[in-house]
């Protein structure tokens, strides 16, 4: 099966920064065949852009798709705070919610772009089981990748971690899981539907052994590292009361600091910690809008890809974020880049490519991220001819300035998951009603 898409601006995102204002799309078998412009290739079918921006789908790097049933909670908290106000309200989670969490996250986050997903989820309530599963379910039903973690706290707060005890897990059965679930669900190779990851939530959610251990099960699995780090003042001042040392520091220790692993937030770093980045290859999620939101600052993007990390957006958890909204975080990441280091300090594109290439290259995913050929079809198609866009001449710079926007089609290995600004398996009105009734459930 071929498919042609014409007549649009057609972003490539490869090495050269290729675009074709005026070109066209081959895609076969679910796989980028060639970009270009001119005379078009035969196909199947062809797909008329009329003028839209095509852009290879967006890849978020970090998530809480579970925090969707808790917006707009602890509302002027700092995340020490907001965290303490929120555990005992997640401990009511079980595979239910989780689904309908889910589906409302991952539908939020393919309106917006999203074709690749990573979730963290590390909130495991004593007897509950099928969450990580619930999710996957949701995933497929939609059509999205996901790249499930299998989160865990075993360091409660009777032993001086931030988590109340009957959230914290024994390290065996812990491994356990994360050993099950990857024999269950992880694809291995490209064109991945459902990957698993392994991902401790905190140094102060997490013991020391629990994050050595997890790193060799998952080096032995093959699996990829992600936790927190450094993402507040109060992080930096836990570790160092605790183990006498920053946040980056502690890690390094741990072996934690590698090219099979990536942090979330990353907003209190060191120059010495943004260079070990760079010498390790660890990879960083950058969530400027949840940063922000719980007041914690604004991660040094500029000097972490000036020092070759590999950096990713992410949009976080709908309760520190509010909107699972990925492209936003385009625009997001741009200003508080530019607040931070002036109106040169981020570009347009530069932006984009933290959203497309740069989360693909965090995820540790050569088959996504891009529009080159032998790459998987994962694009996203933003109309240009609305009233934000009107006068602008170079779109894609003003798609990424006037954002965030509802994608006008998404397509995943081929298939369309929306098309006219619509999900095309799932009804978004049905996601929304049966959310707000899990939701119930959680209310104060």
């Amino acid at each position: 099966m071929s498919t042609l898409y014409a007549n649009g601006w057609i972003v490539v995102m490869d090495d050269a920064g290729t675009e074709h204002p005026s070109g066209w799309l081959l895609v076969e078998n679910g796989v980028v065949r060639a970009a270009g412009a001119g005379a078009e290739p035969r196909a199947e079918t062809r797909v008329d852009l009329a003028g839209a921006v095509v852009s290879p789908g967006l890849v978020n790097t970090h998530h809480h798709l579970y925090q969707t049933l808790t917006r707009a909670r602890a509302q002027q908290a700092d995340l020490f705070t907001w965290l303490r106000e929120l555990y005992p309200v997640w401990a009511g989670i079980d595979a239910e919610a989780e689904y309908a969490a889910a589906r409302t996250g991952l539908a939020e986050l393919a309106l917006s772009g999203c074709t690749t997903v990573f979730d963290h989820h590390y909130v495991f309530p004593r007897g509950r089981t099928g969450l990580v599963e619930a999710e996957v379910q949701a995933a497929r039903e939609l059509g999205v990748r996901l790249v499930a973690s299998r989160g865990s706290m075993d360091l409660g707060v009777s032993d001086g971690g931030l988590p109340p005890d009957e959230l914290v897990e024994e390290l065996d059965a812990v491994l356990a899981d994360t050993e099950r679930l990857a024999a269950e669900l992880h694809e291995p190779g490209a064109g991945a539907r459902v990957q698993v990851a392994v991902a401790p939530c905190s140094p102060f959610s997490v013991t020391a052994r629990l994050l050595e251990e997890s790193a060799a099960l998952a080096r032995r699995l093959g699996l990829p590292l992600h936790t927190h780090l450094a993402e507040t003042v109060e992080e930096e001042a836990y570790c160092r009361e605790l183990y006498g040392c920053t946040p980056v520091e502690y890690l390094e220790r741990l072996g934690w600091l590698a090219g099979d692993v990536w942090c979330a937030h990353c907003v209190h770093l060191s120059e010495r910690d943004v260079a070990r980045f760079g010498d390790t290859g660890t990879g960083v999620a950058h969530c400027p809008t949840s940063n922000l939101r719980l007041g914690a600052g604004v991660a040094p993007v500029r000097e972490l890809l000036d020092a070759g990390v590999r950096v990713g957006l992410g949009v976080d958890g709908s309760a520190s974020n509010e909107r699972g909204d990925l492209f936003g975080e385009v625009k997001q990441a741009l200003l508080v880049a530019r607040g931070r280091g002036g109106p040169a300090a981020l570009t347009a594109r530069e932006a984009l490519r933290l959203a497309t290439r740069g989360g693909a290259a965090v995820l540790g995913r050569d088959d996504v991220g891009s529009l080159e050929p032998g790459k998987q079809a994962d694009l996203a198609v933003w109309r240009t001819d609305g009233l934000e866009l009107g006068g602008a001449e170079d779109l894609v710079a003003a798609l990424v300035l006037a954002g965030p926007h509802r994608v006008d089609r998404l397509v995943v290995g081929g298939e369309d998951v929306v098309r006219g600004g619509a999900l095309v398996r799932a009804d978004e009105a049905e996601i929304a009603r049966a959310h707000r009734a899990e939701a119930r459930r959680f209310a104060a």
